[in-house]
C-alpha cells in the first residue's frame, strides 16, 4: 500500500489492485476510511468532519494526478496540503 501523501497527522495510501470506483484511503489517527476520487464522497469508514474536509481541499486540488495514478498504478507521493 504505497503511501502518497502525509500532512497534519493524515496518512493518504492507495493499493496496487483495488476495485473501482477510483478511491485512495485515509488514516487519521484511529480513523479509517476511503474517498472517491471523482466526487469526493466517503464510500467507507468515517474519519472527523475537520479531517474530510481537509483531505478533500488536497484531493481536489491533485484530483488528475490521482485518477492517473489510479489508472497507470505509477504510484508516486503528492505534495501535501500546505
Amino acid at each position: 500500500m504505497p503511501e502518497i501523501s502525509r500532512f497534519l497527522g493524515i496518512v493518504i495510501t492507495m493499493y496496487f489492485d483495488e476495485h473501482n470506483p477510483p478511491h485512495f484511503h485515509i488514516r487519521y489517527n484511529e480513523f479509517r476510511a476511503k474517498m472517491n476520487i471523482k466526487d469526493f464522497n466517503i464510500i467507507e469508514g468515517t474519519v472527523p468532519a475537520k479531517v474530510r474536509g481537509l483531505v478533500q481541499e488536497w484531493a481536489e486540488l491533485h484530483r488528475s494526478e490521482l485518477l492517473a495514478m489510479w489508472d497507470t498504478k505509477e504510484f508516486h507521493k503528492v505534495e501535501p496540503l500546505v
